[in-house]
């Protein structure tokens, strides 16, 4: 029987690249010269520090571009407020991995809905769906993409 698994990923090593990518850019751009502007990773949060917020303001579509350059969706960012001490800004940035209880009880739900013959097994932070065709298998995949459902999602461990 076909089956995939639904995920929410992102590729660590690419990730990585494309903050290098985006530090060198802002080390030397002359509006961020001496400034001690940097993008900062820790596992899945990143922070954006720079002195002022107008600073961090113009390093967020450096840190887009270099990571859709990458082919990192962006709307796995989730962005928090800037905040300002004593000339110093920074920004916290959370990159969403994984699908919370929520949202694969949404995706269950919308494949059932569809009354596409499939049946939807929510794994831990993934959610497996089986079917007897493979092409019920690619309308649901069709279904899920444009569902917009606000997390990039990728459709892995497809199995005929």
């Amino acid at each position: 029987m076909p089956s995939f698994d639904t995920v929410s990923e992102v590729d660590h090593h690419e990730l990585s690249n494309a903050i290098d990518q985006a530090n060198r850019e802002i080390g030397t751009r002359y509006d961020f010269k001496g400034s001690g502007a940097r993008i900062e990773q820790t596992d899945n949060q990143l922070s954006l520090i720079a002195e002022s917020e107008f600073q961090i303001k113009q390093m967020t579509p450096i840190l887009k571009e270099k990571m859709s350059k990458r082919g990192i969706d962006v709307s796995c960012l989730e962005f928090s407020d800037i905040v300002e001490m004593n000339k110093r800004a920074s920004q916290q940035v959370l990159v969403r991995e994984g699908l919370d209880q929520d949202l694969a009880r949404k995706i269950v739900r919308l494949i059932k809905d569809s009354k596409i013959k499939a049946q939807v097994a929510i794994q831990g932070d993934q959610v497996r769906v089986s079917g007897k065709k493979r092409d019920d298998l690619q309308q649901i995949m069709q279904l899920l993409r444009e569902a917009n459902l606000g997390i990039p999602l990728q459709f892995n461990n497809f199995r005929d």
